[in-house]
């Protein structure tokens, strides 16, 4: 259980970092479908992070999807 917490800290101190940098993000919405965005981390909450693409889309995912490979950051 503490190795997750930290993994945990050092996922959010890794967002934190990129804030308002252009990256690539990949999530799986799940029956192999994979959306590719490109864009920047907006804002940073305790829990969350919004991402905005480039199309002007909002998206809003938990650390806990970066943790378990929902999402991942290029």
């Amino acid at each position: 259980m503490r190795a997750n917490v930290n993994a945990l800290s050092e996922i959010k101190q890794r967002i934190a970092s990129l804030k308002g940098n252009n990256i690539n993000l990949s999530v799986n919405r799940g029956r192999k479908k994979i959306d590719n965005l490109k864009g920047f981390i907006e804002n940073i909450y305790p829990s969350v992070f919004t991402f905005l693409t480039e199309e002007k889309s909002r998206e809003t995912f938990s650390y806990f999807d970066v943790l378990c490979g929902i999402v991942t950051l290029d």
